[in-house]
């Protein structure tokens, strides 16, 4: 097994740590639905600040609605995303989400996000170029339901504290933290939010343990992988 039940990250503690030392980071992904589901599928491969900067494109052309991504022309899509990166991909991507919104809700992304959050899952996992991390970012951010979003930074820190052994599924991760914390979606959109932190500030490509919240829940040795 990739996990071994003995080992089970002690989560509540991860969190009152970097909670106590940072305090709330006041992280939403967007100001609206709209805008938050969009990130979530610009955001893949690509810094947050690069997916503003093609949200700001679109509201300068006041193309941050569902249903004119859908409208729009390829040439259109690959103009404004392209401060994303892979600018092609994620077109079809935004396009192919539009399509479901548009032809399946009559463009009203409410009745998409109305759905039973198990049901919603199953669906945006139907949507071309749509995976676990950037569903489970959608139910959280946009639909508001507790599934807590599990990117490159939560399984550095896991691996690296010896809680996490690869290769270990999406699921598998998640589920972690859905066993050992309340189904809260405040408090995955807060931990989530202090975990990029400390990916960010600390726990990088090389570590920079000096600091850490978590320095001494380190295993003897330092840091693994």
């Amino acid at each position: 097994m990739p996990i071994a039940k003995h080992n089970r990250p002690p989560l509540a503690e991860v969190y009152r740590r970097l909670y106590g030392a940072w305090g709330p980071q006041g992280w939403w992904p967007g100001r609206t639905a709209t805008e938050m589901v969009v990130g979530a599928v610009l955001t893949q491969n690509c810094a947050w600040s690069n997916v503003e900067k093609a949200i700001s494109r679109l509201k300068a052309a006041r193309a941050l609605s569902l249903r004119r991504l859908y409208d729009a022309s390829p040439d259109e899509l690959h103009e404004w995303l392209r401060p994303a990166g892979y600018y092609r991909v994620k077109a079809r991507r935004v396009r192919a989400l539009a399509a479901l919104v548009v032809e399946s809700y009559g463009g009203r992304l409410s009745l998409l996000l109305r759905e039973e959050p198990e049901r919603l899952r199953a669906i945006l996992l139907g949507v071309h170029g749509i995976g676990p991390e950037t569903a489970d970012s959608i139910l959280l951010y946009a639909a508001g339901a507790p599934y807590f979003v599990v990117d490159a930074y939560t399984r550095r820190i896991l691996t690296r504290h010896g809680w996490l052994r690869e290769p270990a599924s999406y699921d598998e991760v998640a589920d972690l933290f859905h066993d050992a914390l309340p189904r809260q979606a405040p408090l995955y959109n807060e931990f989530h939010a202090l975990l990029v932190r400390l990916g960010k500030d600390h726990c990088r490509t090389r570590p920079r343990c000096e600091g850490c919240p978590l320095n001494s829940m380190l295993p003897p040795g330092g840091p693994l992988g």
